[in-house]
């Protein structure tokens, strides 16, 4: 009996949408059934077991989709889901997996096997200048597989939408200087290719550029019996203090002398452990951060 497995990865569009990419050979084979049975098999935030059954429509628009999908709540954009059909069964079956350990990223709490590359590219900031910037990086900036990304600081003007002049060159800087501050980007030298695309580390022989490198924040989320008092989805986007951090740096880069002050400082104080910050990571202060 032929059965159809496939891995697809949710965008936000995807979540608030309520649909569910699906492989052209699983659509074409259910053409013509209406509603086609989606089970949907899930642990909420890692424990406990749901079976969800939804009665679907296949649609293209563009591309082949199930419509009608209610995601639950910890199923997060870019969260990477298998799909599977088995000829002859009543029912498609869509499953996420669950990571060994919970992550955080930017203040996001994954609990299933998630792409960085489109959780970085699928950023939905809260409006602020700083955000716009960030958003440009992510969004338009070239994308590792490891979520972290590289974009031409000198391109930024024309498409943060921060405005020109002296006024759009000032919201500009402010908003890079805040982005530095609070560890989420750092300046780095790279190159282009004869495509434009940025290239990090430098390539020789290319044209050398100043990058700004963005680097996701992951580290261990508590698991869902612990005590959190940050919301899962959202406590990044509030106004408040941002404990000391550990962050990854870019290749080839070191930590400067404050930021090294700043770890020393942390580890005589007991905030953070002395063996905490290998080679390649940096140490981010407690700050303020807008939002």
């Amino acid at each position: 009996m032929r059965t159809v497995t496939r891995r697809v990865t949710l965008w936000r569009a995807d979540l608030e949408g309520l649909v569910c990419p699906v492989a052209e050979e699983i659509a074409e084979a259910l053409i013509g059934r209406d509603p086609v049975m989606v089970v949907l098999e899930h642990r909420v935030k890692g424990i406990t077991a749901v079976r969800e059954v939804f009665e679907t429509a296949v649609e293209r628009e563009p591309t082949w989709r199930f419509s009608g999908i209610g995601w639950p709540a910890d199923v997060q954009t870019g969260t990477v889901v298998t799909v599977t059909w088995q000829a002859g069964r009543d029912a498609v079956v869509v499953r996420t997996r669950v990571l060994d350990d919970p992550m955080r990223i930017d203040g996001v709490n994954y609990y299933h096997e998630y792409d960085p590359l489109v959780v970085t590219r699928d950023f939905d900031p809260r409006p602020s200048n700083r955000g716009q910037v960030l958003k440009v990086i992510r969004g338009l900036g070239r994308v590792f597989e490891d979520g972290s990304a590289v974009f031409p600081e000198d391109s930024l003007a024309g498409q943060a939408g921060l405005g020109r002049g002296q006024k759009g060159t000032f919201l500009l800087k402010n908003a890079v200087d805040q982005l530095i501050r609070e560890g989420y980007v750092t300046r780095v030298t790279g190159s282009t290719d004869a495509d434009g695309l940025a290239c990090y580390p430098a390539v020789d022989g290319q044209d050398p550029v100043d990058l700004l490198f963005y680097a996701p924040l992951v580290e261990p989320a508590p698991h869902p019996h612990e005590d959190d008092d940050e919301d899962d989805e959202h406590h990044d986007r509030r106004e408040h203090w941002v404990k000391g951090f550990i962050r990854k740096l870019p290749p080839g880069a070191q930590p400067s002398e404050r930021q090294m002050a700043a770890y020393q400082w942390a580890v005589e104080n007991e905030l953070i452990d002395e063996d905490a910050m290998g080679p390649g990571y940096t140490y981010v202060k407690k700050h303020h951060r807008n939002g």
